[in-house]
């Protein structure tokens, strides 16, 4: 396919951009690192070198109040720009550009004193906001005037006024926040103000040959927020004072709807994006869920943008861009869209990574690695399973220059993968496998499909090291009747090897169990998002005529396929051990499709009545059609003691070292790291 649209510069009158592609910014929790500076300059020194045009950081507070948590990054003083220029000077000699992300947190602040627009507090942070007096509003808007001439002598090529996601600017924006009855709020003429003035102030500040973007809310998805004609009119008002360009946000935080999930299909939020691009004069940047140079692609062809931002793809692969240029597109590592690593790290008060890129924001600690230069001697080396613990191992080892032999008795590479693409909406796993199946072949790992490795054949072909990645075997849960006719494994129902009736029972509400009720609820194995189905079973209204861009009557979703009741032993709300940004979304899903949640229960036995269980000691009963086990999983380590049995060391990874809960994003760090350290 040809990406002429996406590798055409892009000619903003006093600069050009060398191509469409923008490394959006993010939350990294890099900036609370020892040595953020230098940890900032390798890390976005790496995406400038892997050839995206333009970079924006982390939001930087324009004074004490606006930073997200304590310790947060602020820049409001010249003492800071030698600091800054650590990164500048960084991305310009790989011959990127950047741009500071000017953010003030408004009342999603971590703090106990924050401050707001009004004293409305919001609904994923329950602390009331203090109300900015006018003269407080006067010197922000000077503040972020400040901010943005400080970047400039900081080297920065412009700056990213963070006007969307709920943040402070939005806060002025929406009625939702917005309560004043002073020359700040009531029509949205003043609640615009703030953010006009802003643009306006900024480039006063730093003149014309300075890049200043503007972050709209393409759609707030939250009730009283924007119209799609409220937009517009911000939008032009934000040009008449002087943005560069525009860049989109799509939802608040507090938002109901999915935005950047594996749920949420690609490229899902264009019509939003372009409501912005057909009524303005200056570019607009495309964002959310473009993680394929295809997507791409076409949005830049299209006109719904002249750019788009890619922040959590470029942690995936942070050349991306060249990969592009030099027609290298199949070798992409792409986003799946998990959150699991990065969005939920942050949340975790952890640095960001990424589950099919261990390396990301870890530049800085394997530059100094490759200062003490060590002399690799080539090895033999045979890696057992090709689910992501051995593809990680193998591939990396291949990097490294060793000779790998990888082995597994399916007859194709993956493992668990080929299942979990299976559940619909997680396709983006296709990807994964396409990826690893690509390097595997460019580094010449030699690859034995269909082919058990036991211990006899390995010690015959006399390795220098064994890496056993064999994974894991669902766990059989101790319940008289446990082989009943009715009772199917997960394994063989995400498989295909077996069918359900209508009526189903869960044993398990880990995220296999979930995945097993959105593949029942669905009715449907391997089908990717589709955009209009999403947006209508969302309730997102896609004229933006309504406020939020919300439709009046709420989320649409069909029932489920199947009467659906999950089950499990634990106490308490149900899917805690879900991804902290995504499992809010699959619980909502399940429960607006009607699946039953029933927690704290003991089991009692499985017969032709169906199922009994307990709840605190009162005895009910089930009718199914079948019970799916979802009930955890156990080591599959058998080949890793016929090695210890015949005195061959190995080294054992993943779930065939550790089962709790099906981990790819501890088994494709596990399997980089053994292979680094052999």
């Amino acid at each position: 396919m040809s990406f002429e649209n996406l590798l055409n510069p892009l000619d903003l009158g006093f600069t050009t951009l060398k191509n469409r592609i923008m490394m959006g910014s993010m939350h990294t929790g890099i900036e609370l690192l020892d040595q953020p500076f230098p940890r900032l300059a390798a890390f976005y020194g790496e995406r400038a070198k892997g050839g995206a045009s333009l970079i924006v950081t982390g939001g930087y507070a324009p004074n004490e109040t606006g930073k997200i948590e304590e310790g947060g990054p602020i820049f409001n003083r010249e003492a800071d720009i030698a600091d800054h220029q650590i990164i500048t000077q960084r991305v310009h000699q790989e011959g990127g550009k950047i741009l500071l992300q000017i953010l003030h947190s408004g009342r999603y602040a971590k703090e106990d004193c924050i401050v707001g627009v009004s004293d409305i507090p919001s609904r994923i942070n329950r602390r009331v906001p203090r109300v900015l007096t006018s003269e407080e509003i006067e010197q922000y808007i000077e503040d972020y005037a400040n901010a943005a001439a400080l970047a400039q002598q900081a080297g920065y090529d412009g700056v990213e006024v963070m006007g969307s996601e709920g943040y402070l600017i939005n806060q002025f924006l929406a009625l939702r926040t917005n309560n004043r009855t002073d020359q700040w709020g009531g029509s949205y003429q003043n609640r615009m103000r703030f953010a006009v003035e802003i643009v306006r102030r900024v480039k006063e500040k730093v003149g014309d040959n300075f890049i200043v973007m503007f972050r709209i809310s393409a759609i707030d998805l939250v009730e009283g927020g924007a119209t799609g004609a409220e937009t517009v009119e911000l939008a032009q008002a934000l040009e008449q004072a002087g943005v560069t360009l525009f860049n989109t946000g799509i939802g608040w935080h507090e938002a109901r709807i999915p935005t950047i999930a594996y749920m949420v299909p690609r490229g899902a939020w264009r019509f939003a994006i372009r409501n912005i691009t057909d009524h303005v004069n200056v570019p607009v940047i495309a964002s959310n869920r473009i993680n394929t140079p295809e997507v791409a692609e076409d949005i830049v062809a299209s006109g719904d943008a002249q750019m788009v931002s890619l922040a959590r793809s470029m942690l995936a692969d942070p050349h991306f861009a060249n990969k592009v240029q030099d027609n290298r597109a199949d070798e992409i590592n792409t986003c799946i869209g998990c959150n699991q690593a990065c969005l939920d790290f942050i949340f975790q008060h952890k640095p960001t990574s990424c589950l099919v890129n261990p390396l990301a924001a870890r530049e800085f600690d394997e530059e100094i690695a490759r200062q003490t230069p060590t002399k690799t001697t080539s090895k033999k080396i045979a890696v057992i399973g090709s689910g992501p613990a051995g593809l990680s191992a193998a591939n990396t080892a291949a990097q490294l220059g060793h000779s790998v032999t990888l082995y597994d008795s399916a007859s194709e590479i993956g493992g668990q993968l080929n299942l979990a693409k299976k559940v619909p909406d997680k396709t983006e796993f296709y990807e994964m496998i396409r990826y690893y199946r690509t390097q595997l072949a460019k580094h010449g790992v030699e690859l034995k499909l269909n082919t058990k490795a036991d211990a006899s054949t390995l010690k015959a072909e006399h390795f220098d090291d064994i890496i056993v990645a064999t994974g894991i075997v669902p766990r059989i849960p101790d319940i008289p009747g446990v082989d009943h006719p009715s009772v199917v494994p997960y394994l063989d129902l995400l498989s295909g090897k077996a069918k359900v009736g209508k009526r189903v029972a869960i044993i398990g509400a880990g995220g296999i169990g979930y995945d097993v009720a959105v593949l029942l609820a669905n009715g449907k194995s391997d089908c990717a998002p589709d955009t209009d189905e999403f947006l209508k079973k969302w309730g997102v209204d896609t004229a933006m005529t309504h406020p939020g861009g919300l439709l009046p009557d709420g989320p649409q979703f069909h029932p489920a396929a199947h009467e659906i009741t999950m089950f499990q032993r634990k106490p308490g709300p149900m899917g805690r051990g879900l991804g902290l940004t995504s499992g809010w979304v699959l619980k909502a899903e399940l429960e607006m499709t009607g699946v039953q949640c029933i927690p704290g229960v003991s089991y009692k036995k499985i017969d032709d009545d169906g199922l009994h269980y307990a709840i605190d000691g009162v005895d009910h009963v089930l009718a199914v059609d079948n019970i799916v086990l979802c009930s955890g999983q156990d080591s599959f380590n058998t080949l890793h003691r016929e090695l210890e049995a015949e005195g061959i060391q190995a080294h054992l990874i993943g779930g065939a070292a550790a089962a709790k809960e099906l981990d790819a994003l501890a088994a494709v760090s596990q399997g980089m790291e053994i292979a680094e350290q052999i």
